[in-house]
């Protein structure tokens, strides 16, 4: 198997039966997520490749114990038409493992057969989780999925979509038009508890793994561990797509939990379960000691003093966690992963003098270019350094050309064939969909240019809360617009209050008490107007939005959001 980053050459690509070009190991991954509903043991069940999580269900006494509901009501729909052919219980409680695969809910609602009220046990953290993916962050959460998740990829031919290492789609298009679904918990939970749930007594761990809010749960009464610390591949300390810190130190103590519990079976929130307790320990404690190993390599790095480069160039996993799917490097890279662990414990400064204070980027490739002959001499060194399967070094060139001023198509097009090169000869699920998406942006055959910038998605923002939707224009400002000012807003939203108090080129969420200005407006109106499907000044003409107090300063305080909406 292969433990590095991708190959320098191309014996390990294949063709897989869509036509996509593709590592072995990658295409392989395709085996591990089978889509099945596995019967872990009697009275639990696991649905694999439904979507990008799995859907999980324990007959209790009381009813079915419902684990994640995927990411829209129609793939908890499919799961369960699943479950009902094996059973007819009510759902007795919903369970989430953390924020990310809350989204079906209302699919078990929609049912009907559940006991009422149907109970929503989760992590206290997810409301806050799901108000920050979609609000503040939204723009880079929206584009960092799409980059890493083939969301547009092709299903066929050499840029096709094979899998994405934990499932074959973030969206499984069978459950088109993902219909958002999510029901918050009823029953907020910290970890640390011992609860009866529908008959079975489960004990909850709150071990954070890919995000701050995920539970472990040991149903002891049944042998059963259902969890989201240990993944079908190796954990990813670092998300391409960009997320927060994923700290070794904290994601460990919940693996070793889960060995210390002694499970019999291992019920995962991604890929099909383990069974056996000698098997979940070797897996479990090889799980853990990987991310030891990159958390202690890296500690010693920065003791000696390497920088990140050296560090990623030098350590690396040993071969013996490459021995199957679990520690291997199929969705993301050590090498990746022990830059992150740097950046988290000791920040972005690594001791290289050149860091301290480089030039602007546009100035700095373009010095770069002219010290090696022009721009043509680059672009012939870059095709030389890709012919010879230097491709890191190619690369790096063909990237100065497409950054600098001045880029030209064929440059983009050297740069995409770089990139391509890279898709097809790593094992990883991740990097192959980053490169071949960037790829197809630089040739023009898939632009991403509407994922930049803050453009609020309505789907996302229907059932948002107004005060978190007006507090996040914060992030959406040109301050140099803002100058002079120093101007408190009020806004009344369907009842709901709050305020911006625009100074000293900021603008500071408030409870709207004691504002000079005052917009009133509804939940409806406020939608629209930010995910640009009408413009203030027309909302305003016809009486949606009523405006009190300095109106011109109001006027130039919208001015300075970028948002299509608030500017017209």
């Amino acid at each position: 198997m292969n433990t590095r980053s991708f190959d320098l050459h191309d014996s390990n690509v294949v063709t897989a039966p869509n036509g996509a070009r593709v590592h072995k190991w990658h295409l392989a991954q395709s085996d591990v997520i089978t889509p099945q509903f596995q019967k872990v043991r009697a009275g639990v069940w696991c649905l694999i490749g439904n979507g990008l999580s799995n859907q999980t269900f324990i007959d209790a006494p009381g009813g079915i114990i419902a684990i994640d509901t995927g990411e829209s009501v129609e793939e908890m729909r499919d799961a369960l038409k699943h479950l009902r052919r094996e059973t007819d219980k009510p759902i007795a409680a919903v369970i989430y493992s953390h924020f990310h695969y809350v989204e079906g809910t209302k699919a078990v609602f929609e049912e009907g057969n559940h006991v009422s009220p149907l109970p929503i046990y989760g992590h206290e953290w997810i409301a806050r989780n799901k108000a920050r993916s979609g609000n503040e962050i939204g723009p880079a959460y929206s584009r960092g999925l799409v980059e890493q998740f083939s969301l547009l990829l092709p299903d066929d031919g050499p840029d096709g979509n094979v899998n994405v290492g934990l499932g074959f789609r973030f969206r499984n298009a069978d459950h088109a038009p993902f219909t958002p679904g999510h029901v918050p918990v009823t029953h907020p939970l910290r970890g640390g508890e011992c609860l009866e749930i529908a008959g079975l007594t489960v004990d909850f761990d709150h071990a954070p793994s890919d995000c701050d809010d995920s539970l472990n749960m040991w149903f002891r009464d049944i042998g059963t561990c259902v969890h989201n610390s240990i993944w079908p591949v190796l954990f990813n300390v670092f998300a391409i797509r960009g997320e927060e810190y994923r700290d070794p130190r904290v994601l460990i103590p919940g693996i070793d939990r889960i060995i210390a519990w002694a499970p019999e079976h291992l019920v995962a929130t991604h890929g099909p379960a383990v069974i056996g307790k000698e098997r979940i320990r070797e897996i479990a404690t090889r799980d853990r000691d990987s991310i030891q190993y990159m958390w202690d390599q890296t500690v010693r790095a920065i003791n000696k003093g390497w920088t990140t480069d050296e560090i990623a160039s030098r350590v690396r996993l040993p071969d013996m966690y490459d021995v199957d799917h679990f520690t291997s490097e199929r969705y993301g890279v050590a090498e990746h992963h022990v830059r992150q662990i740097h950046n988290g414990l000791r920040g972005w400064f690594d001791g290289d003098e050149s860091k301290l204070f480089p030039l602007e980027p546009a100035e700095r490739l373009g010095r770069l270019i002219d010290g090696f002959g022009g721009r043509a001499a680059v672009a012939a060194r870059a095709t030389e350094a890709l012919d010879a399967d230097d491709v890191r070094w190619a690369l790096e060139l063909a990237t100065w050309l497409v950054r600098s001023d001045g880029g030209s198509p064929d440059e983009r097009a050297l740069l995409a064939r770089c990139l391509r090169t890279v898709a097809e000869r790593t094992p990883a699920a991740n990097i192959r969909s980053w490169c071949l998406t960037h790829a197809r942006h630089l040739d023009g055959t898939a632009p991403l240019d509407r994922f930049y910038g803050h453009a609020f998605n309505p789907r996302l923002i229907a059932s948002a809360d107004p005060v978190s939707l007006i507090h996040t224009l914060r992030v959406v400002v040109e301050p140099d617009l803002l100058a002079g000012i120093d101007h408190h807003v009020a806004f009344h939203v369907d009842g709901a209050e709050c305020g911006l108090h625009v100074r000293n080129h900021v603008a500071v969420p408030t409870n709207g008490w004691g504002a000079t200005s005052l917009v009133r407006m509804s939940r409806e109106t406020l939608v629209g107007v930010l995910a640009g499907r009408r413009a203030w000044s027309e909302a305003v003409t016809e009486g949606s939005i009523t405006v009190t107090g300095d109106v011109a300063m109001v006027d130039r305080i919208r001015a300075a959001v970028e948002n299509k909406g608030m500017r017209s």
